[in-house]
């Protein structure tokens, strides 16, 4: 079936995605998290390119990647070797990256030629699309915008979704390094009760739809403990902002890795 999907073609509008990326060691070994990567590309239209925005390119400014050979990036230390050595070769595409500058031109935008895909986006996509055959251009996190901001730049990018373009927003939902450090070094990898209600909080939410009070999620005392950093929270902010209010959204990966990261994952449309 996924092989079918890949060589159909597109028709009507592309979803949108958001995916709980984790480590970046999901990148190179068999688990339930890279398997459910993989999955994901069977359950999408074959998109004719990707936009990406990563929780590790949080700027001041908006930016876009138009670099037709694009460098991967491994922007992480102490991890083994082997994933220091992968590459994730898929070229850019000049003609989006215009597209997306002329839709969020109110942000002022900015094309960058020195940065490349990140782990947030090849750790992901190696798997959905091993072969690296479909263009990807990354779009920057402005750390100067409010999240209202962030929410109304995303909305500005649903006309890419017409032309075949799937939106692919990279980061967790729930994201606590400090905690999730400490379980590994313990060994222990429990789902903190804050991980897990923030967790379940933001599955209803979106769900319904409730704009409002996605927007206000994290300056809860669980949306605190989520995100100390909004980084990893912003991506799914802008998946959020390229669907339509009312979409079918579905979970295609669930559970927690190292504690304190959720590794939900969310198909819009």
């Amino acid at each position: 079936m996924q092989k079918a999907n890949r060589e159909s073609m597109v028709h009507g509008r592309m979803p949108v995605l958001f995916v709980g990326h984790g480590s970046p060691l999901n990148s190179i070994v068999d688990n339930r998290w890279s398997r459910g990567f993989s999955a994901l590309s069977g359950k999408i239209p074959t998109p004719t390119a990707i936009l990406t925005i990563s929780a590790h390119w949080y700027v001041d400014g908006s930016f876009v990647t138009d670099s037709l050979k694009q460098k991967t990036i491994h922007d992480f230390s102490g991890f083994p070797k082997a994933l220091y050595q992968v590459q994730y070769p898929a070229l850019g595409n000049a003609e989006l990256a215009d597209q997306v500058c002329k839709l969020i031109s109110e942000y002022q935008p900015s094309i960058s030629f020195d940065w490349g895909l990140d782990h947030g986006t090849w750790s992901v996509l190696r798997w959905m699309y091993p072969q690296a055959d479909v263009p990807v251009i990354q779009l920057s996190i402005d750390q100067r915008l409010d999240t209202p901001q962030h929410l109304a730049l995303a909305r500005a990018l649903r006309p890419l979704r017409d032309l075949g373009v799937l939106i692919v927003g990279s980061g967790n939902i729930v994201h606590n390094l400090q905690d999730a450090f400490s379980q590994k070094r313990a060994g222990t990898f429990d789902v903190p009760d804050w991980a897990k209600r923030f967790d379940q909080t933001v599955l209803e939410v979106v769900e319904r739809y409730q704009t409002k009070s996605l927007l206000n999620l994290t300056k809860t005392e669980d949306g605190r403990m989520s995100h100390p950093t909004p980084d990893h929270w912003l991506p799914l902010i802008y998946s959020y902002g390229a669907a339509d209010e009312g979409e079918s959204v579905s979970f295609p990966i669930e559970g927690f890795d190292w504690g304190s990261l959720s590794m939900r994952s969310l198909i819009f449309g």
